[in-house]
């Protein structure tokens, strides 16, 4: 399947399941190289509407910080770890807390 397949499929599901996260998710990621500012609106809409939905920021932040906007990438990885804190996931949790602290390190933002 295309990407423009797989975009346009996800488009579908998101108007006929719009309270489902994980499709307004799995198209921010598809599109966040061709359509960064649609995938930002994306991530954007799932960390305001859906602020328990864990998936969402770990790539959130990786891209907010790719786009250098380095403090909401900060404040996505803390919230971040925080909820995985708060839902106990363990695994999750320990990926966003590396991936924070690599991304502290780079940024020299101790």
């Amino acid at each position: 399947m295309s990407n423009s397949e797989r975009v346009r499929l996800l488009r579908k599901f998101i108007q006929e399941e719009p309270e489902n996260p994980f499709n307004r998710y799995a198209l921010a990621l598809e599109i966040k190289e061709i359509n960064p500012n649609e995938a930002a609106e994306l991530f954007a809409f799932l960390l305001l509407n859906y602020p328990t939905y864990l998936p969402v920021y770990f790539p959130s932040a990786h891209f907010f910080f790719e786009l250098g906007q380095i403090e909401k990438a900060r404040e996505i990885f803390e919230r971040g770890i925080a909820l995985a804190r708060e839902k106990n996931e363990q695994k999750t949790l320990q990926e966003l807390k590396n991936a924070y602290q690599n991304f502290l390190f780079e940024n020299d933002l101790d």
